[in-house]
């Protein structure tokens, strides 16, 4: 039976188990990185480009680099295995922190003390259509750095969902502080156009999805203005690492959702 499973400070323990410092800035102020990456049949897909996305937003925060993969790959295995997930799907979160605080504030620490930790899940990729929402409450920054990074702060996605499920629909889309269409709370958007596939540029403050990224470069999507609303005969998807949603309404407007979002995911993560 496969089961959930945890590393952090050289031990391996049930997830349940797994404990953070309370002084840590991950925990205290949000002040870290992590990456999610889809382990199929006891790989890591796309690992590369995880790395390289969780490598770059270190540096754009000044932090220290994480872990690279000749020393993640014995961790990934080892959790693998201890998971014994070599068939099936499992969610793996990779976790860069900026370590231990000493004082209270927001001080920056002296370098050196970051702080790593992952774990892994079973999971099944979720191909279910939407009904969202637009949200009136958050935005996503354009002008912020942190839009181009995947940091701990999840609290606008947190409550941009909780506004889209109090209004019975399934997820929310974020537009960014200029008004036009960014995001979904926890994905990228791909919205048909025609026949071609748009999806906003990262200066929109939409995060640099891997998923999004692989769609850009093998041509099945190029980045556009999608303006602040859909226009008739719109279709569109919400696509992470973790799956790939049609959207068949947004606030109660019913859209056309696509049919081939489960081959458009699988073509992806080639």
């Amino acid at each position: 039976m496969s089961r959930s499973i945890a590393w952090i400070d050289g031990q391996w323990l049930k997830n349940d188990d797994r404990s953070i410092p309370l002084n840590d800035r991950g925990l205290l102020l949000a002040d870290g990185l992590f990456e999610t990456v889809l382990i199929r049949d006891g790989l890591p897909l796309l690992l590369t480009e995880h790395l390289q996305r969780w490598s770059s937003g270190a540096a754009l925060l000044e932090m220290d680099a994480p872990p690279d993969s000749r020393q993640l790959l014995p961790l990934i295995q080892n959790a693998v295995q201890r998971c014994d997930l070599f068939s099936g799907f499992g969610a793996l979160r990779l976790n860069w922190s900026r370590g231990t605080t000493i004082e209270r504030g927001i001080g920056l620490p002296p370098p050196g003390g970051h702080r790593f930790w992952l774990s892994l899940h079973p999971c099944q990729p979720c191909f279910t259509p939407a009904a969202t929402i637009i949200s009136r409450h958050e935005r996503r920054n354009a002008q912020s750095r942190l839009s181009g990074c995947k940091t701990f702060a999840y609290g606008p996605s947190i409550q941009a969902r909780r506004e889209a499920e109090q209004q019975g629909a399934d997820d929310a889309l974020l537009l960014n502080t200029l008004g036009q269409l960014c995001c979904g709370t926890v994905a990228n958007i791909l919205v048909k156009r025609g026949e071609q596939w748009l999806t906003p540029p990262l200066s929109s403050g939409c995060l640099a999805g891997v998923m999004r990224g692989q769609a850009i470069q093998q041509g099945v999507a190029s980045e556009a203005d999608l303006g602040g609303t859909f226009q008739p005969g719109d279709q569109a998807l919400l696509i992470n690492s973790l799956g790939c949603r049609p959207v068949h309404s947004v606030d109660g407007i019913a859209l056309t959702p696509p049919t081939n979002v489960e081959t458009i995911w699988n073509s992806l993560l080639a």
